[in-house]
């Protein structure tokens, strides 16, 4: 079996949602661990430039870009600057996502289609843009797309979010099968990353509720980064996804108990009971 700097080292890594959380924890281990110079890209220009300045210092290659992923256009320059001088792209990571906290009902329209063209449409026009190129090179790359547990699961209070990793997962495992249908499943290889618990902002920049049970929302956030206390350090994550993609997996998980959550899900589905509220440590909170 290849070891991770085997495959991906010397290659260069796309990511988008690169500023904080997973996506630069995935930045760091691709960049200081394996070799790869790696294309960082957010909405948030100070947070990629300081990341760059950053694994320069250390020696390592790497490229700021500016880019809001719900722009198909942006996305696309995004392609063009990557597939650059540098070579091409070995591996493509969908990140960039965000959360939102309240009852479905209490959801501001304005937060509904701003998480739906961040977490769905931002992948898919990662895919867009970059696969073509992908398939059209020779050498193997990667494309991997960034579900959660929560696309495995169901959580109230979260249903904007879970549901868009639901649509993640679904995707990417169709991409799957129509990268072999088209006959590039031999050297572009689909995977779905499935973390749980690791550390990021998302729980402080989660959208909010402005009317109806606003405490509820706020509870539920606070619950949430309660969770983050004791979540796993981005850099253990990208190790154990990076590892798992060498042996050829498909599901990528950061903790075991995410595959935990997958076989509950399999039991929810096989004996079609509706769905439990989740006990524990992640049971609603009073509002």
């Amino acid at each position: 079996m290849s070891t991770p700097r085997e495959l991906f080292g010397g290659g260069v890594a796309v990511i988008t949602g690169a500023g904080a959380g997973i996506g630069a924890g995935l930045a760091r281990y691709a960049a200081r661990e394996l070799g790869m110079t790696v294309v960082l890209a957010d909405v948030d220009a100070a947070a990629i430039a300081a990341l760059r300045a950053e694994l320069e210092q250390d020696g390592a290659r790497a490229l700021d870009v500016v880019c809001d992923v719900r722009d198909p256009d942006a996305v696309e320059r995004l392609a063009a600057t990557a597939f650059g001088p540098a070579g091409p792209v070995r591996l493509l990571v969908n990140n960039a996502g965000v959360e939102q906290f309240g009852y479905l009902w209490d959801t501001p329209v304005a937060n509904w289609e701003r998480l739906l063209a961040i977490n769905i449409s931002g992948v898919f026009h990662g895919v867009k843009a970059f696969l073509p190129r992908m398939m059209a090179e020779p050498g193997r790359s990667w494309v991997w797309n960034l579900s959660s547990i929560g696309g495995v699961s169901a959580s109230p209070l979260q249903a904007p979010y879970i549901m868009s990793k639901h649509a993640v997962l679904a995707l990417t495992e169709c991409l799957r099968q129509e990268v072999d249908l088209a006959g590039h499943g031999h050297h572009v290889h689909v995977q779905a990353v499935l973390p749980g618990a690791v550390a990021s902002n998302i729980f402080e920049s989660a959208g909010a509720v402005e009317h109806g049970d606003v405490a509820a929302a706020e509870d539920h956030r606070a619950a949430m980064l309660q969770i983050k206390a004791q979540a796993m350090d981005p850099l253990d994550a990208a190790r154990e996804f990076f590892d798992q993609a060498a042996a050829d997996e498909f599901y990528l998980l950061s903790q075991p108990f995410v595959a935990d959550a997958m076989a509950a899900r399999a039991d929810i589905l096989i004996h079609r009971r509706a769905p439990r509220l989740p006990q524990g440590e992640f049971s609603v909170p009073a509002s």
